[in-house]
Formats: structure tokens, C-alpha cells, sequence
């Protein structure tokens, strides 16, 4: 035993207590293993549960393990794919292959960990097995699972009639040969070349072969049974993320790295390793990604990039709140990453021996060409092992992922002993020690932003030290200009946050960041032009986060943090108190680039998904968190770019209509992902078809989304009665899309942390609220056809699909340009929508003397968009191009063209159009109701008014 310190009680009863489970199950151990064998026994079911429950379950395992001394015989990676392959070769069908590749994993992780914390093993010898472990399983699982699938549908070939294998790339640790006790395994899917199968009843294209055996792999490697899993497989880091296929060509691998890489995925290929033992496959994914990895100059870009790489995870350690953590936190295993592949991704170009996936062959390489020095690298090489045998420690108590210090008192003895510390407390304060130097490390190889704080005027110290004062306040306040009205509010606002500051439990570093925050920022609120507006609306939020001492910290560290948010808080009160209820947003402050240059529309699925990809797949909670998360970050930039000027009005509403439409696109894949899980395909589809479409009617359908519009949404399918789905849980297609379609709705209307994702409105659907969620597209058109309303009509002028197979929205466009095209009298159609448009404004307008609803007033929003409506309805069956837009502005372009207005209608009322809407969309910027002064808007309501009454009154 590498570690002869008595164990303390606590640890010595629960040692005591599996052991007598042990024995109760087989009593024989008594004799069988001598005192010594049984003393290391309990000890090491004192420190590990997973060990113990290993052996309780399986005690013939511990009988051989002792009797064949397979603590002494570490096998190498030749070995264990023979024994494994073995195995694997006399199993006939998967579920065989789970069974003894399970049992596999847990002999050879019970010994890995017996080694590390009883024996004393090296953690750079634990990875390597660990990874050997991994290696081995994936690979004869891979070796395996390819003959079975060939016998099933015949041999991948390609045109010169070359059989093509599945090739595995590991990434990350495993990529590294690093791979840590209990972590996943980041693995991409790739073939050669593109081909068809041969030998089988039928051909099907190579990669739809390859991905559906990489769907029984993952399975294989993955799924949990009876004993367990072998990995947890993470297929996120492949070409497009979860949205691309499980599997691609070399060609089009290569393509995508050459034209869509990110800066995190070149980051993430310096480990990548294809794990077949054919080391040509190896030659051939490391040719290919070595010029977007390794640049042939020197790339000082890479710091940048790595340091925002950095800020990413501090901002997920604050969202998540966590502490103690050896891997993310400062001083962590990330860090001396960083530092490795930093040097690796600036030189590796240039300095091929820095071409290496090992992190500890890194750091020799990078001492010996100076970019680090000799003390330097031998401290980050003893803490990097240090921090890694600590990780293989947590994990190996339970077999669990986690690389955050353990609270309880037994894990945290169990650590202690095994680092050979004195106390848990001896061990913290050495652990603290290494972390501190590691972070300095980190700081003197990539560093960060310089900060140019300027200490605040006296008079501003003197104001946050009077606290909760009133008449103080009032003095101190007295000398800066504005009413006393206004003065009065201030004073109200300051004490009323003051006094909570005194009564909230704070914390000593929590008051100690007020300190060093809040003079300077009094200074800059009482200086701001707009103290009016900023100075309530700032106050509210820091009073929000007085107790979430991470964000305070965020605003005192990065004064240019601070300067966005003011601001921010002056241009929306909004998006001050979107700020306020979610200070997680926070975050995004740190970088004014991505804040006022929000990036094209149609980039916006592409960083959804990359957004995601720090979401397990199979945590539903956390991906619908995540996606409230995402759509307030992109409002909020959207919002920044607004309020600088840096988007008009009507690319405002692109984003936000784009935005939302990802997001429609993400949940019901979410959703059909649940559905198809529980009961199988609908039968009538081929695999990549939905039969489903989600319509958009409103400010959606018109590309008009605003900050907090509704979702105006119908769903359709193309499926009938007589089919049904595929799964165990077998239904008729109809009740699938019907549950499909109430999955959808609880994804969106779920009350997370972040609020609901959207507010859905479905009352455009057939029948309204009583009708069906769902309706078969050919019930929709005879329902248009011969139930809808006018008005419903109307509201299809505006409707457009938003996600859909391509065969059922040009279904859906055939159906609404036919409606549309109906014959319609004038005068008929005139007193149907003046009808409609009178007894929405008798209801809903909200005008008085004074001023008008800009909604709702006569000549205002709701008019134009009714003349666009009546236009098109009345004359699309002359003038099919009609139907062609959704949006106001458009339908009154076409309108002109085909000489239904003149130029000037069109062009006033549009105008007009924008004008109102404009003014609509700066009140709700700043949290005021839709109405404005006569005066200001009579000419564009006046314009409204005649064209209303030259086209529509008869």
C-alpha cells in the first residue's frame, strides 16, 4: 500500500460495513484471501463506493483479482483489444456485445482505480490506461458492430470497389491519451469515400450505412444497462454539431473545416486522433486538418482567442455557481491547457515538434524553445499531475463525473488520506498554494485585458459612505441641477438602495467588491446626462445581484462592462429590467464587439448550435434554460445594436423574426426527438421528413417580430388516419402529430429560471381556441375554404411557413395563394373589413383627446395593415403576384407595380407605415404605452385616413 496512515473512524466503520456485505454474500473470501489482501480490501472500499458496489455485485471479480494478480499485470493497449476481441467475437447480437464490453470496462476501471489510490500509481499512468481502456472498447465495438452490418446490408465501397471502413476520431482527452477517470468521450464519425453498399438485398448510399451503424455504436458504447455503460459518448464536436449528420466523408470533413470552422473547434483538433488501429486513417485526418490547426505564420490571433475562450467558462462557472473547481476555476486543469495550446496553436506552424497531443510532451517543448521557462514548465508539469490525480480521486470515490471539491465530510477524508495530507484542511491550503501559482502562470502566458480604473471624486466616496441618510443624501445630492421633484426621486431611489444594502446579508467579499465599485459608479450615474432615467434603473438591478457577489465583481473589475451597461439602462428601460430579472446577461457585456455588431441574420442557427453544445442532449431542463438563455443574449445584443444605431428598424425586426425562427426550429426538433423516442416514425415518412409545418401569421409572418411580440403560430401535417408510427409505443400518426404539437407548447409556455421561451398565441388556428392543435393540410384548405372568416383571410395575407419539409410548405403556399385568390365583390369585402376594423378599434383603442393609440387610432398601425389586407384579398386573383410577401412594405410595392396605388400611395403609406411603427418600437424601448401626441404623427394619419377612404369606403 502506497499509503500505511490509519484510516479515521468514520472511514474505517463504512470500510467494515460493505466488507461484511462481502462476506455475506460469499463467505468463502475469509479463507480464500489472506489478512493482508482482506485489510487492503477494506481499505479500498473505504475510499471508493464504486469499487465496493463493484465487488458486492461481482465478488468472483475480487476473488481474480487476487488470485491472478491483476493489480501487478497492467495490460498494454495490444492486450486488452485481443482479450476484448476475444470476447466479442463469440457474442451473436448486441445485446451480448453490451454485456461483455460493460464488464470489460468495469474490471479493467476497479483495477485502474485499486492502482491510483491504493498502490500509489502515477496519474500520468492512470490516463494512459484510462484512454487504453477507452480505445479498446470503441474500437472492437467498431470492428465488431462493421461485420454485422455488412452481413445486414452488404459493404460499403467505393468506385474502385475498396471496401470503406468506419473511421472514429477521439477528441479531447481521448484524443490526448489523457482521458480522466470518469469522463466522456468526444468522439466524430468518418468514411473515406462516398459510395454505396454491396452484397446486401439492396444498396444504400455509404453514409447512410455509416450512420446507422454509428447510431448502434453509440448505443453499444453509451446506452445503460443492467451492468452499467461502458462511456458516455458525446457526439457534439462533429462537422455542424447536433444539426449535422453522425457521420461524413473525408470530403466533406475537410470542406467543412476549410470553410466553417470556429476558433474553439481548432482549439479542440489539436487532440483529435482517429482511435482505428490503421495508422493510414490517422495520416489521413491529420493531413487534412493540419493547415487549419497549425498556420504556417506565427498566430498571435490564437491568445485572443483562447482568452475569450477562458472568459466563456469563468461566465459558466458564474451561471452555474460553482466552486472549488480543479478543472474550470482559477489556477484549474484548464488553465495549464490553455497555456500549452496556446504556445501550440501560435508556433505549432512553424515549430513541428509542437505538433503533439500530449500536454506534458507540450510543456518539454515548449521550455526547450523558450516560450516558457525551465522553472516554469517543471511547476505547471507537478501541478498538472497533482491536479489530475486529485480529479481521478473524486471521480473514483463514485464513479462520477465531477471535478469540484466534495462538501461532505467522509469524501473529503477519503481524499486527505490518499493524498497523504494530515487533514482535509492541510490538503486545501496545499491545494490553494498550487492553484495561486498555476493562475500566475496563466496570467504571465495569455494574461488579460489591461483595466484603467480612475478612483472616484470625494464627493462620491462621501455619498456611499453616508448609507441609508436621508437628510445626508439630500445634502450630499444637493448640488447637482434638476427640480425638486425630481431631486426628491433620487434621494428616494439612493435611500431605498442604501437600506438595502445594510439589511441584506451580503457577505464580507461581497461588501468589500461595493467598496471598490460603487464611488466610481455613483460618480459616473450622477454625471450622466441621463441621470434621470439611468440612476432608478441601475439601482434596481445592483440591488438584484447584491447578494450574487460574481456579477458585482464582473461590473468592479471591467469598467468598459460598466460603460455598457449604462449605456444600455439609459437607451431601454426594457432592457434594464430584462437585465435586472436575469443578471446572467451580465456576461455578455464583457464584449462590446459582439454587442453592437450583431452578426448576419442567417448566422443565427449556427451559433444556436454551438450555444447548445455545452448541453447534455438528455438534460430537457437545461436545454430548455439554455434556450430562454440564448434568446435574451441575442435580444439583448439586438437591443445594444439598436439603441447605438447600428440597425434601422426594419433590420431590427429581421433579427428578432430570425431569432425567433431558430428557436421554433430548435423545439420542435426537441420536441419530435421526445415524440420519436417514445413511439417510433410515423410510417408514412421516410427518415429525414417531418410531415409537420409550423405557419407564422402576424408580426412573425410579416418579418415583423418586435422585443416582446407573440408567436402567432398553426401547425399542419400531411398525414391521414391509416398510418401509424414504428415504435413500441405504437399510435396513429394523427394523435402523433397531436401530441407532437402539445410537446411543442410545453417547451415554449414552461416557466424556467429565464422566464417562458415565447408566448404562443394559436387562436388563427381552424375553429380558433375549440378547434384542433394540429390540423391534416387538407382539412385547413377546406376549412379556409369554407368556414374561415373574413378575417381570417385577412390574417393569411400575413402567413408564411417558419419550419416545415419543403414539399408541405409549397403545399401550404398553393393553399393560401388559392384562398387569396378567391373572387371577392368590393363592396362586400369593404363593409366585411370596416366591420372587423370598427369593432377592434371600439374595443381596444386607448385615444383621447389629447393623444392618439398609434395602434389603434384612425390612420393608425392596425389601418395600413388592413388597406395591405384589402389590396390583396380584392385583386389577387387578377394579380397572382400578390400573394407572393407577407409584409407591408412589400404588399404595397406590388400593389404600385401592377398599378393598384400610384407610386405616391405606396411610398406614403409606407412611410407612414414605418413612422408608426418606429415611434411604436422606441415606447417600447423605454417601457412607455403605444401613444403619442396628435400633433406629431397628423400628417401620416392623415394620409392614412384619405387612402382609406378613397379604397375601402364605398
Amino acid at each position: 500500500m502506497s499509503n500505511n496512515s490509519p484510516l479515521q473512524p468514520e472511514l474505517e466503520a463504512l470500510a467494515l460495513k460493505s466488507w461484511e456485505r462481502l462476506v455475506e454474500l460469499q463467505p468463502s473470501l475469509l479463507t480464500t484471501l489472506s489478512q493482508q489482501q482482506q485489510r487492503q480490501t477494506q481499505a479500498v472500499f473505504a475510499i471508493s463506493d464504486f469499487i465496493a458496489r463493484s465487488c458486492i455485485s461481482q465478488p468472483s471479480m475480487l476473488v481474480d483479482i487476487w488470485q491472478n494478480n491483476l493489480l501487478d499485470e497492467i495490460l498494454n493497449e495490444t492486450q486488452m483489444r485481443q482479450q476484448l476481441s476475444q470476447n466479442l467475437a463469440e457474442q451473436i447480437n448486441d445485446d451480448g456485445a453490451k454485456k461483455v464490453l460493460r464488464q470489460f470496462r468495469r474490471l479493467q476501471m476497479v483495477l485502474i482505480a485499486w492502482r491510483d489510490l491504493m498502490l500509489g500509481q502515477a496519474a500520468s499512468d492512470s490516463f494512459v490506461q484510462v484512454s487504453a481502456v477507452a480505445d479498446s472498447s470503441v474500437d472492437c465495438a467498431n470492428q465488431w458492430l462493421y461485420q454485422r452490418c455488412c452481413s445486414e446490408s452488404g459493404t460499403p465501397m467505393d468506385a474502385e470497389g475498396n471496401a470503406q471502413p468506419l473511421v472514429v476520431i477521439g477528441m479531447g482527452k481521448l484524443g490526448g491519451r489523457e482521458l480522466n477517470f470518469s469522463s466522456d468521450i468526444d468522439l466524430i464519425f468518418c468514411f473515406p469515400e462516398n459510395g454505396e453498399t454491396q452484397g446486401g438485398r439492396r444498396s444504400i448510399a455509404n453514409q447512410q450505412f455509416f450512420i446507422r451503424m454509428g447510431q448502434r455504436l453509440i448505443q453499444l458504447i453509451d446506452q445503460p444497462t443492467a451492468d452499467g455503460f461502458v462511456f458516455r459518448v458525446d457526439m457534439r464536436l462533429r462537422p455542424f454539431g447536433d444539426s449535422g449528420p453522425l457521420a461524413v466523408s473525408y470530403a466533406a470533413f475537410e470542406d467543412y473545416y476549410q470553410h466553417h470552422g470556429r476558433d474553439w473547434e481548432r482549439y479542440a483538433m489539436v487532440k483529435a486522433r482517429v482511435i482505428n488501429q490503421d495508422l493510414r486513417y490517422d495520416q489521413d485526418i491529420q493531413a487534412m486538418l493540419k493547415p487549419y490547426v497549425y498556420r504556417r505564420y506565427i498566430d498571435f490571433s490564437a491568445i485572443q482567442a483562447l482568452r475569450s475562450m477562458k472568459a466563456m467558462i469563468n461566465s459558466e462557472i458564474r451561471r452555474k455557481g460553482l466552486r472549488d473547481n480543479i478543472k474550470l476555476g482559477s489556477g484549474g486543469i484548464r488553465e495549464i491547457e490553455f497555456i500549452a495550446q496556446t504556445f501550440q496553436l501560435i508556433r505549432g506552424g512553424r515549430e513541428p515538434v509542437l505538433q503533439t497531443r500530449s500536454l506534458l510532451m507540450a510543456l518539454s517543448q515548449l521550455s526547450e524553445h523558450g516560450e516558457l521557462t525551465l522553472e516554469q514548465t517543471k511547476l505547471l508539469r507537478e501541478h498538472y499531475l497533482y491536479l489530475r490525480q486529485v480529479e481521478n480521486i473524486l471521480q473514483q470515490i463514485d464513479d462520477q463525473q465531477t471535478q469540484t471539491l466534495p462538501s461532505s465530510s467522509i469524501d473529503q477524508q477519503r481524499i486527505a488520506w490518499v493524498m497523504g495530507a494530515v487533514s482535509w484542511d492541510d490538503f486545501y491550503q496545499q491545494l490553494q498554494v498550487r492553484l495561486a501559482e498555476v493562475n500566475l502562470c496563466f496570467q504571465s502566458a495569455i494574461g488579460e485585458e489591461e483595466q484603467n480604473e480612475q478612483p472616484a471624486g470625494q464627493e462620491y466616496d462621501d455619498l456611499w459612505h453616508c448609507g441609508a441618510d436621508r437628510e445626508a443624501l439630500a445634502s450630499l445630492m444637493d448640488r447637482h441641477v434638476c427640480s425638486a421633484e425630481e431631486q426628491l426621486r433620487r434621494v428616494e431611489t439612493m435611500y431605498h438602495f442604501m437600506h438595502a444594502v445594510e439589511h441584506r446579508h451580503i457577505g464580507q467579499r461581497g461588501r468589500q467588491t461595493l467598496e471598490r465599485l460603487m464611488p466610481s459608479l455613483l460618480q459616473q450615474l450622477f454625471e450622466h446626462p441621463k441621470t434621470s432615467l439611468v440612476l432608478p434603473r441601475v439601482m434596481v438591478l445592483l440591488e438584484r445581484i447584491l447578494s450574487r457577489t460574481a456579477y458585482l465583481e464582473l461590473l468592479a473589475e471591467n469598467p468598459a462592462s460598466l460603460q455598457q451597461l449604462l449605456r444600455l439602462c439609459a437607451g431601454s428601460a426594457m432592457l434594464a429590467e430584462k437585465l435586472a430579472s436575469f443578471p446572467i446577461l451580465l456576461d455578455e457585456l464583457l464584449d462590446p464587439k459582439l454587442l453592437y455588431n450583431p452578426a448576419s441574420p442567417d448566422s443565427y442557427a449556427q451559433q444556436l448550435r454551438e450555444f447548445m453544445l455545452r448541453i447534455p442532449p438528455d438534460d430537457m431542463e437545461q436545454q430548455m434554460e439554455a434556450l430562454r438563455q440564448f434568446k435574451q443574449i441575442q435580444q439583448l445584443r439586438i437591443t445594444a445594436a439598436d439603441i447605438a444605431g447600428a440597425l434601422p428598424l426594419m433590420k431590427v425586426s429581421d433579427h428578432l423574426t430570425a431569432v425567433a425562427e431558430v428557436i421554433v426550429d430548435a423545439v420542435v426538433e426537441q420536441a419530435w426527438s421526445q415524440m420519436v423516442e417514445r413511439h417510433g416514425y410515423p410510417e408514412h415518412l421516410s427518415e429525414q421528413q417531418r410531415g409537420f409545418a409550423v405557419v407564422g401569421y402576424g408580426k412573425i409572418g410579416g418579418i415583423e417580430t418586435g422585443y416582446s411580440s407573440d408567436l402567432d403560430l398553426v401547425f399542419l401535417h400531411n398525414s391521414d388516419s391509416s398510418t401509424y408510427t414504428n415504435g413500441a409505443k405504437q399510435i396513429d400518426s394523427k394523435q402523433f402529430y397531436l401530441k407532437l404539437a402539445q410537446r411543442i407548447m410545453h417547451l415554449f409556455n414552461t416557466r424556467t429560471a429565464s422566464g417562458v421561451l415565447y408566448e404562443l398565441d394559436m387562436r388563427l388556428r381552424p375553429s380558433g381556441a375549440s378547434g384542433l392543435l394540429v390540423s391534416a393540410i387538407e382539412a385547413f384548405e377546406q376549412y379556409q375554404l369554407k368556414e374561415a372568416w373574413t378575417w381570417e383571410h385577412q390574417a393569411l395575407v400575413r402567413a408564411r411557413v417558419i419550419y416545415g419539409d419543403k414539399d408541405l410548405a409549397q403545399r401550404f403556399e398553393q393553399v393560401r395563394h388559392g384562398i387569396l385568390s378567391i373572387a371577392r365583390q368590393p363592396a362586400e369585402l369593404a363593409a366585411q373589413v370596416t366591420q372587423m376594423r370598427t369593432k377592434m378599434r371600439d374595443h381596444l383603442s386607448r385615444e383621447t383627446h389629447e393623444v392618439i393609440d398609434l395602434k389603434q387610432s384612425a390612420g393608425g398601425m392596425v389601418d395600413i395593415e388592413f388597406i395591405a389586407q384589402y389590396l390583396v384579398l380584392l385583386n389577387t386573383q387578377q394579380f397572382p403576384e400578390l400573394s407572393q410577401w407577407t409584409d407591408n412594405v412589400r404588399i404595397f410595392e406590388s400593389c404600385a407595380r401592377v398599378g393598384l396605388l400610384d407610386e405616391g400611395q405606396a411610398k406614403g403609406l409606407s412611410q407612414c407605415y414605418l413612422d408608426i411603427r418606429d415611434e411604436c418600437h422606441r415606447c417600447g424601448l423605454q417601457g412607455l404605452p403605444r401613444l403619442a401626441n396628435k400633433q406629431d404623427f397628423a400628417l401620416d394619419l392623415s394620409v392614412v385616413v384619405a387612402t382609406w377612404q378613397q379604397l375601402i369606403v364605398h
